[in-house]
């Protein structure tokens, strides 16, 4: 059995960078783009696309607000069964995908 050890950290109270920390970032910043050694990193080709999936621990937030929806749509949704503003986002998700796809 081992040990799962946790550790939380606050974003807005980091440890400030040492010295070596800030010398080390100062030559990477002003360091060409193509100077850069990529040899180490897989292509990022067709086959690994296909094989990718979403987050397992990603969990999108959510925003509350006031939506006008036609009187026959809505009841159209909540006739589908419970979830009718869950299954509003999942259209809405649907479209937005298919928008940026259409714009790549």
């Amino acid at each position: 059995m081992s040990k799962m050890v946790h550790y939380e950290v606050d974003l807005n109270k980091l440890p400030p960078l040492t010295d070596e920390q800030q010398a080390e970032l100062k030559v990477l910043s002003n360091k060409p783009d193509n100077e850069i050694d990529y040899s180490d990193i897989p292509p990022l080709d067709d086959a690994f696309w296909k094989n990718a999936v979403c987050n397992p621990f990603y969990k999108s937030t959510k925003t509350s607000t006031t939506v006008r929806v036609d009187s026959d749509v809505l009841a159209w949704l909540k006739s589908q069964g419970k979830g009718y503003q869950t299954k509003i986002n999942a259209i809405l998700r649907a479209a937005m995908i298919r928008a940026l796809h259409h714009k790549a």
